[in-house]
């Protein structure tokens, strides 16, 4: 039995979505989704990804961020980033306010969707009661033994959502970071994440606050990246809307598919040419330039 959620009129069978850093070395990730096949043989199962650097929740956040939107409601993710697993942290599960539902462990996870779309409930789950069966002596594999099957039952309509546990009535965990925001010319924010593929640099500066500098194609803005308080690299780039703005080998500065600032090397990775990581310690500004080129 697949649970069926109408969006607009139209009706769609729930989906079930992985998310973890445990790599596909091991058996992990296919213990999880036989426990969610023997929930129901046709509940379909997709993957996010399962190759988040070990213990990252600030990418797990993150990638949660990039992909949940373009999920219908109802969907149900299961994301096991979870370097607390059998700790006093809180197991939750979490709905936005577009509709999808997030299985999760209450650790900074949830940073990004409770700013956009927006959380309308969260509820803790109660471990002795949802858990699987005969799990009961196992501590360490909640993405098993409680996420998965969790998540398989609220795709299927086996457990309704205010059955899962106790409302929550103080915020989730928050990871901090820089906030974009503007200082005169200057765009200040984060840098989030790296395009892993292709070493593009993703900022958390959106289209909307850049537009504000009045950008025009071609035009060359100042770039500064700094981690820890200290400039890593910075120079003049000039704003393309395609990688094929500037010629091979050359920076240009664009707006990313989530529509925020990034940089890139046309058919290079910027990310490792100029030694630049992600995270809540990484920095990114934007300025119209002043003086000389420095770099």
């Amino acid at each position: 039995m697949v649970a069926v959620f109408v969006e607009c009129g139209v009706a769609s069978a729930a989906a079930l979505v992985f998310q973890t850093d445990f790599g596909l070395k091991d058996g992990a990730v296919s213990a999880m989704k036989g426990v969610a096949y023997g929930v129901d043989p046709d509940l379909r199962q997709f993957d996010l990804t399962h190759e988040i650097p070990a213990y990252n929740i600030w990418e797990a956040a993150f990638r949660l961020k990039q992909t949940v939107a373009y999920w219908p409601a109802g969907t149900v993710f299961v994301n096991v980033v979870d370097p607390g697993v059998g700790t006093e942290r809180r197991a939750v599960v979490a709905r936005t306010t577009s509709g999808q539902f997030i299985v999760t462990p209450d650790n900074g996870s949830l940073t990004f969707l409770a700013e956009s779309p927006g959380l309308s409930e969260v509820r803790v789950i109660d471990i002795a009661r949802q858990r699987l069966k005969g799990s009961e002596e196992s501590y360490t594999f909640h993405g098993r033994d409680l996420f998965a099957y969790v998540g398989a039952r609220l795709a299927t309509g086996r457990l309704e959502f205010q059955d899962c546990g106790v409302r929550m009535t103080n915020d989730v965990i928050r990871l901090l970071y820089e906030h974009a925001h503007r200082v005169g010319d200057r765009l200040i924010g984060s840098i989030p994440v790296l395009d892993v593929q292709y070493g593009n640099v993703w900022s958390n500066l959106p289209k909307r606050l850049f537009k504000e500098l009045n950008p025009v194609v071609g035009e060359s803005f100042q770039v500064r990246i700094g981690h820890g308080g200290k400039t890593v690299w910075q120079g003049r780039v000039p704003f393309g809307e395609t990688f094929g703005a500037v010629p091979i080998g050359q920076p240009v500065l664009f707006v990313n598919s989530l529509l925020e600032v990034a940089v890139a090397l046309n058919q290079g990775n910027f990310a490792a040419a100029h030694h630049i990581g992600s995270g809540p310690d990484w920095t990114f500004e934007v300025s119209r330039p002043t003086g000389p080129a420095a770099r």
